[in-house]
Parts: C-alpha cells; sequence; structure tokens
C-alpha cells in the first residue's frame, strides 16, 4: 500500500493528495508531527518537512516533485499541459502559490491561528496577521485578473496550478481568512473544484479544539 506522511492542513500534503485522488491513485494517509523531528520520520526525510510519499519502493518528499512524478507514471487525467508554454505557465504558478504567496500570506495567517496551537508555540503574533490579511486581497486581485482571462488559472484546462492555490485557500478558508465575496469569478472556481470528489476528504478534515466555520465544507457557500 502506498503511504502519505501528511498534516492535514498542509496546502503542500493536499496538493499531493489531490493529484493522487484524481489519478486514482489509492494511499494510506499518515498523520505526521514533522515538528517532533522524530528519527523514524528525518530517516523518512532529512529535511523534516511534510509530505512524504512512499510508494512502489521509493520515499519522495518535496510537493511539487511529487506532483509532477505523478504526472508522469499516471498522465490521465492530464494536470500538466502538453505544449512547453503551457507547462511553464504551471510552474510559474505553482512556485507563485508555494513561495509568494506561502510565505506572504498561508504563514502569516494559518501558521500563526493553527500551527502555533498545534505545536504550542504560543500565541499568534498579531502584526503578522495584520501582514497576511492585508496581503491576500492583493492575490486575490491578480488570481481575478487570471480567471478574467482565463477558464482556469494557468489557462483553458484544470491543472495543478489550479490544485495549488486551491490548497492554500482551502487551508486559509478553515479559519475564515478568504473573502469570497472580494471577487465572484474565484469564488465560482473555487466551487467548481470544491465540488470535485476528489476535494471531499479535504473537506472531511478537522484540527482537534478548532472546528472549521459552518460554510468550509458547504458546497454551496
Amino acid at each position: 500500500m502506498n503511504r502519505l506522511y501528511h498534516v492535514p492542513l498542509s496546502p503542500f500534503c493536499r496538493k499531493v493528495r489531490l493529484t493522487l485522488a484524481e489519478k486514482k491513485i489509492e494511499v494510506e494517509l499518515v498523520e505526521e508531527r514533522y515538528w517532533e523531528q522524530s528519527p523514524d520520520f528525518l530517516r523518512r526525510n532529512p529535511a523534516g518537512k511534510v509530505p512524504v510519499l512512499r510508494m512502489e519502493g521509493r520515499l519522495m518528499s518535496e510537493s511539487q516533485a511529487i506532483c509532477e512524478f505523478l504526472e508522469e507514471v499516471a498522465p490521465t487525467p492530464p494536470l500538466m499541459p502538453r505544449d512547453i508554454d503551457g507547462r511553464y505557465e504551471v510552474r510559474r504558478l505553482c512556485s507563485w502559490f508555494d513561495d509568494k504567496f506561502h510565505h506572504e500570506v498561508t504563514t502569516k495567517l494559518l501558521y500563526e491561528r493553527v500551527n502555533k496551537k498545534v505545536t504550542k508555540e504560543g500565541y499568534p503574533d498579531s502584526r503578522n496577521v495584520k501582514s497576511g490579511a492585508q496581503k491576500i486581497k492583493y492575490h486575490l486581485d491578480y488570481m481575478a485578473w487570471l480567471l478574467d482571462q482565463r477558464r482556469w488559472l494557468a489557462g483553458n484546462d484544470m491543472t495543478l496550478a489550479d490544485f495549488t492555490a486551491a490548497s492554500h485557500l482551502s487551508c486559509l478558508d478553515y479559519t475564515s481568512d478568504v473573502d469570497w465575496n472580494r471577487h465572484g469569478v474565484i469564488k465560482d472556481w473555487y466551487a467548481k473544484i470544491k465540488s470535485r470528489p476528489s476535494f471531499r476528504p479535504l473537506l472531511a478534515d478537522q484540527v482537534p479544539g478548532l472546528p472549521p466555520p459552518a460554510h468550509y465544507a458547504d458546497l454551496d457557500f
């Protein structure tokens, strides 16, 4: 059995889970308390990060590398375009969300509100929360600009770029940090992804002591 070591509210883990589910690759989910840096976990990934995928004797880390590996071993349904320009645009947007969005928004909101509580690192830093709440507006505006020109973020087909963005936003939606009324085009885009069978298991995730808002799992949010 394939096994994914993950954290439920990690956008990087969610991206891999979505890719596995879309490609109908069965996997056993194992929650990993990565912050404890156990010897067993560090043997699986010396970087001490999730996700880690064990598949057919391989141990793989780094979400983007894992997803592109899965694209090659299970090309149907495709999550990367065939043309070189399309693949570039998907990778550019994946990097945008996993790097820029992650550092400017996810770490400032999700990590402050949830991760600090789970790892017992103290209380949220109000300056970081304020910064993240301001920065997410810029990113939502950029997404709306893209979606005004395309059916999906990277073009006319759903790709890994959409799963990457949705993974970050779904985690932030757990803490009510996404203003879905800012742009109707983004709400419509997220509703399409949220209604996919591959997305349903993510909406069932719960953090003990931190229940999600009522709209979180509602497909008609």
